[in-house]
């Protein structure tokens, strides 16, 4: 594969979401993503500002997930974190679907949910978690579709807090029911640069990852 070491890092989420974070492992965090060129770090609302301080100036950005890890808030819940989280200083915002809504066939429900986001978000890329552990393969279609025409940036396998995380599989049916405009991140459950291969074989332009500088230090690349 014709990727070096310093793209691969640029692919990285690099993801503390954890409910026992504290400040200190934040700002880590945000050291570690400096050391390595990440693409930016993710992190629970409550931790934004922080990070949005520690990264100022830099090329990392700050990712800030709302209705998470379940998505079951309410829309307009979902549309005031959002706005909370980029005057926060976040640069862009990973959401939960409703869930249950599109197991249930409700798709205007769930589309309407996204839109929210994506209107609250005013231009910031909005990375669209469908949770596919949860999902059958046409829900996962489904999925992918309203998200294209909710106006996301991106969608995202997994909040790494369901019953599995990403998988080669997933990414390829991902990537096969969105726009050429739109992008895919796998997230959830990739420890190691042989769980990550796989994933950007299959067509992940983005990496959800809390291990990234083991996955780094283990990829033999240039």
């Amino acid at each position: 594969m014709e990727l070096t070491k310093k793209q691969l890092a640029k692919m990285m989420d690099h993801t503390l979401l954890k409910a026992t974070a504290t400040p200190e492992q934040i700002e880590t965090l945000c050291r570690e993503a400096l050391s390595i060129g990440a693409a930016s770090v993710c992190v629970n609302p409550v931790n934004v500002r922080q990070a949005a301080e520690i990264l100022r100036g830099s090329d990392v950005k700050v990712c800030g997930v709302i209705g998470f890890p379940l998505g079951a808030n309410t829309s307009a819940t979902k549309a005031f974190e959002t706005k909370e989280a980029i005057a926060n200083g976040a640069q862009e915002v990973d959401m939960v679907i409703d869930i249950g809504a599109l197991k249930a066939g409700l798709e205007d429900r769930v589309r309407r949910d996204m839109e929210a986001v994506v209107e609250a978000a005013g231009g910031v890329p909005v990375k669209v978690i469908i949770e596919t552990c949860y999902l059958t393969e046409e829900e996962k279609i489904a999925a992918c579709k309203i998200a294209a025409r909710a106006g996301a940036a991106f969608v995202k396998t997994s909040t790494g807090f369901g019953a599995s995380g990403a998988n080669p599989g997933d990414v390829a049916l991902m990537k096969a029911n969105i726009p050429p405009q739109m992008k895919v991140k796998a997230a959830g459950g990739m420890r190691s640069w042989q769980d990550v291969l796989p994933n950007i074989e299959a067509g992940a332009n983005r990496l959800g990852v809390s291990a990234s500088l083991a996955i780094l230090e283990g990829c033999g690349l240039e």
